[in-house]
This record gives structure tokens, sequence and C-alpha cells, in this order.
């Protein structure tokens, strides 16, 4: 904070070796460093502030450096070359002239003994320290005159470049930034994708990343060698040790599990992949195969003494070798453990390494200890891979573990959980951010209703001195004043009032809850009964397709019939893939208002809603939006009450007591044993309540606004009420139309115009004309039904349903 008042001062906070280091690498002390390389230093700098506006808005960024080209002050002499040939000078009269007066010219030597020196001249020090000094420089002319410089040149301050930094024979800026709760990597690799997104560099500039970032590529670089040869010597190192491949790849098994639990220890501790963690499981694999080497060598052991039982081998052994087992993998966990728990300087890479060591030895030992004797006894009976599951699953669970593709192979389609309407509903009450953000609002205003009888502090006080006389007196006393009794009583009130309203809100926030999982739930029906109609339309002319390319290649028919009929199949897959993004966005909605990540899907296969008996009008005076506007009413009347008592006189009480040394008025001497005793009450009257007035007159238009709205609110529900009612019956009627008619009409429509085209009594542009009106009246039906739904649900707002 200090610093920030310093002009020209960048500053970062680092550990000294890791800025060193950076410093060492890059020519920069922050993590990450953004070159920019180009010619123009004010086009590098125009996008080095580009670059450090984005670099901001990634998240993991600090201390961000832009590192500055220009702003070095430079006085510049601009010549009038017209006023220099009116004085009859010359451009090196003039030159001459400045760089005597301020850099100094030789004009003669000076000998002392055999050392000889220039004498130079120039301006004394007085004479050349601001830019008056340089304009008001007199210049000789020709005929003996002089004039200043300002006259045949012009002179003034500019900013000029600071500095030009170069690398590989090219100009280049930098931008840098610190790494702050984030992996490098993906922060890179974030900060290049908008980068190429929002700057467009011109021909022959481009921007390098470096700092951190270049040496974990480089380091990452390295080990992919290393770790393919530690694996590689490792194996070497067991089959030397076993002289068998079999035992050799069985201990071999112990990499694989490690890597599961470092793995896991840096999900936990929620670390990323770093090189000291690549160190780590390096060492990690070393550490864990020694646990194989101790219980596969003991089970050799046993084998060699004559014992043939597999089981009673693998049992003993294990037994044997337990607690040499658990002493090799808590000995090194221990060990690592201060490291794993550091944090002072060099944390950042002990804690990964350590965390993926003790992870790594702890998942490791516990899965050895069951999964390397059983593999112990497959081994040893050289079960084939069909006759074993067991090995099997085994080498399925290695190649997920190590195959690249495996994540996209193995992922297991969605499954999708049936739900009632009843229990959506539940799980959306009790899920819901938004309805449990206003039901915790409503907590909130419940516990502010305390705070209404704001009563001030009380006041206790005492002196000590000459109060009263030249003796030493003390006096102690006890004040408090409090507003008149009717301010806390009506700010009391008033926040009851909130907190009303805050209830109302998260019963009007449920109620529109209930209303939004109803229109999804019933939308997802329909969706579903469109998809079967278009999957019966697709077997249809799946059908009449089959039987046009048939007719066409005997002859029986011309390329219209077919091409028709391909047409109409691939428009209905079109309308089938559509209807399945339609499905798949209705239910991420879905999951959102139930807050959950389960994809469930409607239990029923009603489409239809069914309408609840509506009660009389009255009902909707009952409506949480009504009752929430009337509620504002009465706080607007409450706080307008509230208002008005302000200007009720304030309280004050206090009392005194003390002593009175010396003569009293009754010629009588008093000592400090004796006290004086005083009570004192007074009222605090608003004389200048001009303010006060505006207030009570704000609140209370304040409050008829809310009655207001209360009224419009009231006209405007009933109105949409009876439009609401009135789309109910116009959908009704629709939706009894095709029930009672049209849909029995398709049906015959389609078995019809099937067994004619059969017969030959109609050709194929026929049968498609009445095929498409029969699933166009299906379509309709449904589509029907979905609105006779919406206006239920609507009406339904209108009610406590």
């Amino acid at each position: 904070k200090e610093l920030e008042a310093v002009p020209g001062v960048t500053f970062g906070f680092k550990y000294p070796v890791q800025m060193r280091f950076n410093e060492l690498m890059t020519g920069a002390r922050q993590d990450v460093v953004c070159k920019i390389f180009g010619e123009n230093l004010d086009t590098l700098a125009h996008y080095a502030k580009k670059l450090g506006e984005i670099s901001n808005g990634v998240e993991g960024s600090s201390s961000l450096y832009v590192e500055a080209v220009t702003g070095m002050p430079q006085i510049v002499v601009q010549y009038n070359r017209a006023s220099i040939a009116q004085f009859g000078l010359n451009i090196t009269d003039l030159n001459k002239v400045l760089n005597t007066a301020f850099a100094g010219q030789s004009s003669g030597l000076v000998f002392e003994d055999e050392k000889r020196f220039d004498l130079v001249v120039r301006l004394s020090g007085e004479q050349r320290k601001n830019l008056q000094d340089v304009q008001n420089l007199l210049i000789p002319t020709p005929d003996g005159m002089q004039i200043p410089l300002y006259q045949v040149a012009k002179v003034e301050v500019q900013e000029g470049p600071n500095q030009i930094q170069r690398e590989d024979a090219q100009r280049r800026i930098v931008v840098g930034f610190n790494v702050r709760g984030r992996d490098v990597q993906s922060m890179v690799k974030e900060l290049q994708q908008k980068v190429e997104q929002q700057i467009k560099l011109p021909p022959g500039y481009y921007i390098t990343y470096g700092g951190a970032f270049e040496n974990l590529n480089a380091a990452t670089k390295r080990l992919g060698i290393a770790v393919p040869v530690s694996l590689i010597l490792i194996f070497l190192i067991l089959y030397f040790a076993f002289n068998s491949v079999k035992h050799g790849l069985l201990i071999y098994s112990a990499i694989p599990l490690s890597a599961i639990g470092g793995i896991f220890a840096l999900a936990v501790r929620g670390m990323p992949f770093s090189i000291s963690a690549g160190i780590g499981f390096i060492a990690l694999f070393g550490v864990a195969v020694l646990n194989g080497i101790v219980l596969v060598a003991e089970f050799n052991r046993l084998k060699t003494e004559g014992s043939n039982d597999l089981r009673d081998i693998v049992i003993k052994g294990t037994k044997v070798r337990l607690r040499p087992v658990l002493m090799t993998a808590f000995v090194a966990s221990l060990g690592f453990l201060p490291m794993a728990l550091s944090n002072g300087e060099g944390a950042e890479v002990q804690r990964p390494l350590a965390t993926v060591v003790i992870g790594g030895l702890l998942i490791a030992t516990f899965l050895t200890l069951f999964v390397l004797p059983i593999l112990y006894m497959l081994f040893e009976k050289g079960i084939s891979l069909k006759k074993s599951p067991a090995v099997l699953g085994i080498l399925c669970v290695t190649a997920f573990l190590f195959s690249t593709n495996a994540e996209a192979q193995l992922v297991p389609p969605k499954r999708q959980t049936p739900i009632t309407l009843q229990a959506a509903l539940d799980t959306a009450i009790a899920n819901n951010l938004s309805l449990r953000s206003e039901k915790l609002q409503a907590e909130y205003l419940e516990k502010l209703k305390g705070s209404g009888w704001d009563i001030p502090s009380t006041n206790v006080s005492g002196d000590y001195g000459k109060i009263n006389s030249a003796f030493n007196d003390n006096r102690f006393s006890i004040s408090q004043s409090i507003k008149f009794p009717v301010v806390y009583a009506r700010q009391a009130a008033l926040l009851n009032e909130e907190w009303k309203s805050g209830v109302l809100n998260a019963a009007m926030k449920e109620k529109q809850l209930k209303q939004q999982v109803t229109q999804v739930y019933y939308d997802l029906i329909y969706l579903q009964q469109a998809q079967r109609i278009l999957q019966h339309t697709d077997s249809i002319f799946i059908t009449f397709m089959q039987n046009a390319e048939l007719r066409f290649n005997t002859g029986a028919t011309n390329i219209l019939e077919k091409t028709t009929a391909e047409t109409q199949r691939g428009q209905i897959n079109l309308q089938l893939k559509e209807l399945q993004y339609d499905y798949s966005i209705l239910q991420l909605r879905f999951k959102l208002l139930l807050n959950t990540r389960t994809d469930f899907l409607p239990s029923s296969n009603t489409l239809r809603l069914t309408l609840p008996t509506v009660t009389n009008e009255m009902d909707i005076h009952q409506l949480p939006y009504l009752q929430k506007l009337r509620q504002q009413e009465q706080i607007g009347l409450a706080k307008y009450k509230v208002e008005k008592s302000k200007l009720l006189p304030d309280l004050f009480a206090s009392y005194n007591n003390m002593t009175i040394k010396g003569f009293g008025a009754d010629e009588q001497f008093y000592s400090g044993s004796t006290r004086f005793q005083s009570v004192q009450v007074g009222l605090g009257i608003p004389l200048f309540f001009g303010s006060r007035k505006s207030n009570i007159h704000a609140s209370k238009i304040n409050w008829q606004l809310s009655r207001n709205n209360y009224a419009l609110a009231l006209q405007t529900t009933n109105s949409e009420y009876e439009q609401a009612a009135e789309q109910y019956n116009k959908s009704l009627e629709t939706v009894t139309y095709y029930e009672n008619s049209a849909n029995k009409n398709a049906e015959i429509i389609l078995s019809t115009a099937n067994l004619q085209f059969q017969n030959g009594d109609i050709n194929y542009l026929e049968w498609v004309l009445l095929t498409n009106n029969a699933i166009s009246i299906q379509s309709q039906y449904i589509e029907a039904v979905k609105n006779l739904n919406q206006s239920i649900i609507k009406l339904n707002s209108f009610t406590s349903n």
C-alpha cells in the first residue's frame, strides 16, 4: 500500500529463490511471462496493454506486470528553417551553440608539468536545469545581435522511449503475472484461447509464453523419458531378482495400484499435477514394489519348503509378512508427512511430492495385501483368460487405467430414473436453491424482529479532583437517554411487517416453482408422445421406401416414387433428431429446477392434465403475489407511522452521587464521608424538524403508491383469470373434438389408405398425402393437449393448487 504512492514503481510478492530462478530462465520475475515480438514500440505497447487486460480476466492470475517501453521525458528542439534563414544563421552554428552550452566543447588545452588536459566550456549548472534555460539560450547572429533559441526553434518536452529490449535480434515487450490457486498449464491454455479470439496481431508480430509454463513443458518432456526408463529399470531389476517374467509382472501390478492412490490423494487435497508430483510418482513406484517383493519372496520360500496348497501358502505368507509390509509403507509415509504439511519456503515443491508418496503407499499397501495374493494364485495355477473371468476383469481394469481412449469407450449410457409429479414437486421444494434463498431471507427477517427496541447504551462516568473547591472531591453518575417508547413499538411493528413480507416471498417463490416443475414435467410427456408418433411414422415410411425401391429395381415404377419415399423418411429422421435435442434441453432445465444430477423422466404416460375444482373468485385475493402487494401496503403504513413517531421528544434521566468537602451553607464542615445525591430528567425536543417532515411526506406518498399498486394488481389479476378461463374453454373444446372424432378418423384414414394402396386403387402420391394428413391430425391432437395443460397450469396459478 505504501509503494503505490511511488511513481514508476512495479512490485510483486514471491519467494526469493523462486524469483531468481524465474529471472534466470526468462529475464522476468513472474510465474508466467508472455513476450510479444515485433518492430514498432507503440504497436508493442498497444498489444501488451490488451494482453494485460485479458490476463487479468483469467481466473488465478495476480500481480500483473506490463513492461513499460515509453514514458521517458526528453527535450526536443525542432528548428524553424525560415526563421534561421531570416537571421542569417545555419543549422551547424545552432547545433554547435547547443552542444557547447549543455554538453560542453573543448576550447583549449591546460598543461600541468607533463600532463595535458582539455579545457571544456559549458553553461553553469544553475543555468541548464529547466526547459526555460534551453528556450532562452542566446544565439549570436552574424550582425552581432543575440537572439533566444525559441525564436528560431520550437523547444518542448516530449515522452520518448523508456527502454528498448531485444531478444534473438528482435524487439520485444514483456507481460507477466503470478499464478495463485490454479495450475499453470490450464491457466496458460485458457489464456491462449482468449488471446486467439480477442487479439489479431499484424504480420511480423507474435507471442511466446514462458516462465514457469516454459519450465513445465521442458520438464514434462524430460519426464516423458525419465518415467518410462524408470519403469523399465524397475522391471529389469525384478526380473533379475526372481529370474521370472511371470513374478516380475506379478510384482509390477503394485505400480498401477500405487498410481491410483497418488492420483486420489492429489484430488482430495485439490492439487494439480506438477513436476514435483511427477518426481513423487517415480519415487512411489520404486517404494511400492518393495511390498510385492516381500510377499512374493515369502510365497516362493514356502513353496520351496514343500507346501503345495496355494491357498495355504498365500494365507501363511501374508500373515508372516504383514508386519514388514506395513512397516515398509508407514516408515516411508511418516517420513514424508512433514513435507506434506509444510507451509514454509519450498512448500509448493514439497507438498505435491509428499502427497503422492503418502497417498500412493497407503492405497497400494491396502490393495497389495488383497490383490497380490489373488493374482499369485491365478498365475501359479496358469488359468487361461477364457476360463478365468477374474483374470479378465483384472486385465480390463488395467487397460482402463492405461488406455487413453478408455473414457470414450467405457462411458455407460445415461440411465433415467422414473419420477412422479408429486415426487418431483417434493424434490424441487426440498432442493431448489432459489427457494432456499427466499426461506433463508425470511428467517433472516424473523431474527431482525428483536432489533426494534434498540435502546442506546447506558452512560456511566466518574470525576475526581477540585470539582467544587480547593479540596479533592469525587463524583460518579449514571445516565440513560431513550427515544419516546412509541418509536420503539412502531419500529418493532415495521420489522414484523417486513418479516411477513419475506414469508410471502417464500410462498410466492414456492408456487412459481411448482408451476414451472409441472410445466416441464408435462412438456417432457408431450415430447415422449411426439417421439412415439414420429417413430411409428418412421416405421411406416421405412416399409414404403423398401417397397418403392423394390418396385423401382423391377421397373414397376419410376424414380419419382423412390425419391419421394427417401425424402419423407429423411424429414422424419431429422424431426426425430430435433426432438431428441429438445428433450435433452428440457431435461437439463428439469434437473436445474430439482437441483439434482440424476436424469429423471416422467413415470406417467398420461399427457392430459386434470383441472381441479376451482373455488369461488375470492381465492384470487389469497394469491401470494397479491398478498405480498397488500403486505407492501402494510409496510408502507408502518414506515409512515415510524417517521411520524420520530417527531416525539427523546427522554433523558440521570443519577449523580458526589462529595462536597468544606463548609456548607449551614456553617458545618463536611468531609469525604458525606455524600450528596441528585437526579436529573430532561426532554430532547426536535425544534428543527424540516427534514423529518419531508421524510414523513415521502413515506406517506410511498404508502399511497403501494395501495395503488395493490389495486392495479388486483384488477390485472381478475382480467388475467378471465382470459385464462376463456383459453381453457377454447383448448378443452379443441381437445374434445379430437378425442371424439378426429383421432378415430385419422386411424380410419391410415388403415384405408394402406389397404387401397396395396390393392392399387390409389397411387403413391395419394397414399403419401393421406398418410401425412392422418399423422398431422395425431400431432395436432397432442399439441392441443399441450395447450390445454398450459391453460390448466395458468388457472391453477390463481388458486391454491
